[in-house]
């Protein structure tokens, strides 16, 4: 045997002692449960039965004609729409505010940070019972007509109330992405952008915005993916309120498998929602680069 394939066998026999056990329990926990889910979504199985029958494309064609599920689709773009918003823009003035120099920046930052790292499920008990008890015995105590009923009991406010604990909790998140950006722009632009007469939003708007154009994207798009998959603070928070105003896709999917026991039918609107998430991904991917190029 010579030096050349003595080589390639150590090389592989090196690949299966580190690499082979990793790919194996990936391929376990994604690939095959990923697969699995595929097959799901052309039978009538609900989860329970042991008797499955091959259905086709019927799951597919009841998930595009269910309108309860293109409701929930139009009500998590509407919410993607004013979280995305709102996060990014509180997210971006918490990162100006923390890279300004101010005392105590460090321990700001680490505030800020936290609500992202409580999970959503105990973030939605705590907000219900701020919804529910502590806003309205403070609107009743002030005799505030609007406060003194819990917003999670009207369709509207509801969806409102998600959106305003779902921008506060990602903040935080995305302020950290922000913080380093901010940081890699040229102290030299800001500098020369002052001397020539820039006042600090001039500088923000002219200097430090351009600079951070790959990392806006980077937000923006990662934000766009976690509302649509955003699941655990809609079933703490509204679980769907009132009368399903506030039942997003990723919710719905759920209700779908574990509520209606469908579970064929669940997992052909969760490849859908998959899709959704793949394309914003990709998106992500294509203007990433294209701004780098640029």
């Amino acid at each position: 045997m010579n030096r050349k394939s003595s080589k390639k066998i150590k090389n592989i026999l090196q690949f299966m002692g580190f690499g082979l056990p990793a790919t194996l329990i990936w391929a376990t926990v994604v690939i095959i449960p990923f697969i699995y889910g595929i097959w799901i979504t052309f039978t009538d199985w609900n989860g329970l039965a042991m008797e499955i029958n091959y259905v086709g494309f019927e799951n597919y064609k009841s998930v595009f004609g269910d309108a309860t599920f293109i409701t929930a689709f139009l009500k998590t773009v509407i919410y993607a729409v004013f979280t995305v918003a709102a996060s990014n823009i509180v997210g971006f003035l918490l990162a100006l505010a923390v890279t300004s120099g101010i005392k105590g920046q460090g321990l700001f930052r680490g505030g800020f940070f936290t609500p992202n790292i409580i999970g959503g499920i105990i973030l939605g008990y705590i907000w219900n019972f701020i919804f529910s008890y502590a806003l309205t015995g403070f609107g009743k105590a002030i005799g505030v007509e609007w406060m003194s009923t819990s917003w999670l009991t009207h369709p509207t406010r509801a969806l409102i109330a998600l959106i305003i604990v779902s921008s506060w909790q990602m903040s935080g998140y995305l302020m950290v992405i922000y913080i380093a950006g901010l940081t890699n722009v040229p102290g030299e632009l800001i500098e020369a952008a002052k001397v020539d007469g820039a006042t600090g939003w001039q500088a923000v708007q002219k200097v430090k915005i351009p600079c951070i154009k790959n990392t806006i994207a980077i937000c923006v798009f990662l934000s766009i993916s976690r509302t649509f998959m955003s699941f655990d603070m809609n079933l703490s928070l509204t679980a769907g309120g009132p009368y399903k105003s506030t039942e997003l896709i990723a919710y719905k999917i759920y209700q779908t498998a574990f509520t209606s026991m469908e579970f064929g039918k669940g997992q052909a609107q969760a490849i859908v929602l998959f899709v959704i998430v793949a394309v914003i991904s990709l998106l992500q991917v294509y203007f990433t680069r294209k701004g780098a190029e640029n």
